[in-house]
């Protein structure tokens, strides 16, 4: 059997202690497979992006194993790249700059070669076109908009050739015109670049259109409730979304999310609110 590019063994996370304690991962595993691409949706507090932090190494679980290429994570590495639902680039530099940023760094420490410098300048070029940017390559970021300063940080978070792609809620603040754009953009990217893939997301329909499986987590403590395999071709188009498989699942797992969140609401309920907006 091929190993996981990801292995998550019974994972734990505790921030705080005694009367502050609170525990917002229990006995969380999970395996994900070289160049799957994995959502995680749930209600708020069920431990999502705390999860994706502790493969970026930006967390330190406080109880049970997780591995990348069977290697245990003891922090961040140049296997993997985080892209946050905040742009996070430099006010100071341009796109191109803010592209070649974190190559400049290593640079610096590594010594690297002109050769080496060059071939990450083509590597920047290249990552522009892929992103529609190349007409804005000496533009500010406060002169971009929100989908184009996404587009410039994808683009940051890939000039490493990550193996690993972390993703936490990257479309959050976009309009939902834009979020299409972004959605087959970085399904586009997923087949060019071939990254294994994990991407947070509060959005049902998101997730199963980006994704090969959609993991459901469940808040207090967090932990998977469900796995969702996504019964759409590799091939993703925006029809798909109103086919009656999309919209079965969509309709399961927002129920699913309601149901272990608490918020169930029963027809009664509903009924009284109506009669409330009638009056």
């Amino acid at each position: 059997m091929t190993k996981p590019k990801i292995s998550i063994q019974q994972v734990g996370k505790v921030f705080g202690e005694g009367s502050h304690r609170v525990e917002a991962l229990k006995d969380v595993s999970l395996d994900i497979a070289d160049n799957e691409f994995v959502t995680f949706v749930g209600a708020s507090g069920c431990g999502k992006s705390t999860l994706l932090r502790i493969i970026g190494g930006l967390e330190y679980h406080t109880a049970g194993d997780v591995r990348v290429d069977d290697r245990p994570i003891m922090g961040p590495g140049a296997d993997r790249a985080m892209v946050f639902q905040h742009y996070s680039l430099y006010p100071w530099l341009t796109v191109m700059e803010n592209i070649k940023f974190s190559r400049r760094l290593r640079h610096g420490r590594e010594n690297l070669s002109e050769a080496d410098v060059e071939a990450a300048s083509g590597r920047a070029d290249a990552l522009l076109a892929l992103m529609g940017l190349t007409a804005a390559a000496n533009a500010w970021p406060n002169q971009l908009s929100g989908g184009m300063q996404q587009r410039v940080a994808i683009a940051r978070a890939l000039m490493g050739r990550p193996e690993i792609l972390l993703m936490d809620e990257p479309f959050g603040a976009l309009d939902a015109q834009t979020r299409e754009v972004m959605h087959d953009l970085i399904l586009h990217v997923h087949r060019l670049e071939k990254p294994t893939l994990a991407f947070v997301t509060h959005d049902v329909e998101e997730a199963i259109y980006l994704a090969d499986r959609v993991v459901l987590m469940a808040p207090r403590p967090g932990r998977i409730d469900t796995i969702y395999e996504v019964p759409l071709p590799a091939e993703r188009e925006q029809d798909m979304k109103h086919t009656p498989e999309f919209l079965r699942l969509k309709k399961e797992i927002l129920a699913r999310i309601r149901e272990t969140s608490g918020m169930k609401t029963d027809q009664g309920m509903l009924d009284q609110l109506n009669m409330q907006e009638a009056v």
